[in-house]
């Protein structure tokens, strides 16, 4: 797995090429500002780019920008962003075309480097990979769904952990039932968020985007 790492921090950045090599992946650029960023995911197209919202030149959000642009000017580019801040708008942007490859994680919730690189393995291969602190901040500023008060309880947690990219074996674990119980649920929840087989996009990251209330 070819991989980008924008991060302006020295030791973070040093430390995220270090566990990547440690795991087989290839660290095939590095970037420490945002246009840097932007200039590395399209010359180096990678398999999956680790990128900080907040980089110089103004500590704001060039970061996160930087990804944005990538992503609208190679669809699909798989990113993963890390930071210490949820920026609502850019985040529901980065989910925004349905194509899946995201991932949005808090550094502070980082608690060991399985966790990272599956979350970073997920994103590569398409699928989403959602801090569950950054969804409670999108949904709390969300816009209420009528789609989704068609849900049970028991829908409403298989979506949530969903969206932080679990698959339904892992949802299974998770929750204590079985995986053929967690597919008659997914099933259940894509026909009440009216999302059929016939769709181009994928189904899973369709049924995020709505528990996230994507304007």
């Amino acid at each position: 797995m070819r991989v980008v790492v924008a991060e302006d921090l020295y030791l973070l950045r040093d430390g995220v090429v270090r566990l990547v090599e440690a795991y087989g992946h290839q660290v095939v650029a590095t970037a420490t500002t945002g246009p840097e960023a932007f200039d590395a995911l399209l010359r180096c197209r990678p398999d999956v780019a680790v990128v900080d919202v907040r980089m110089p030149p103004t500590q704001s959000d060039e970061g996160l920008r930087a990804a944005l642009a990538a992503r609208r000017a190679v669809p699909g580019l798989p990113v993963l962003v890390l930071s210490q801040h949820v920026e609502q708008l850019y985040a529901r942007e980065l989910l925004a075309d349905g194509a899946g490859g995201v991932g949005y994680f808090l550094k502070e919730s980082v608690f060991d480097a399985d966790q990272f690189v599956d979350a970073l393995e997920r994103v590569a291969a398409g699928g989403t990979a959602m801090d569950p602190a950054v969804i409670a901040r999108l949904l709390s500023s969300g816009t209420s769904n009528r789609r989704l008060e068609r849900l049970t309880e028991r829908e409403h947690s298989v979506l949530g952990l969903m969206a932080e990219g679990l698959s339904n074996q892992a949802i299974a674990q998770r929750l204590f039932l079985s995986e053929s119980a967690i597919s008659k649920y997914t099933t259940s929840i894509f026909g009440k968020l009216g999302i059929t087989d016939d769709d181009s996009h994928n189904r899973r990251v369709l049924a995020v985007l709505t528990y996230l209330n994507k304007p």
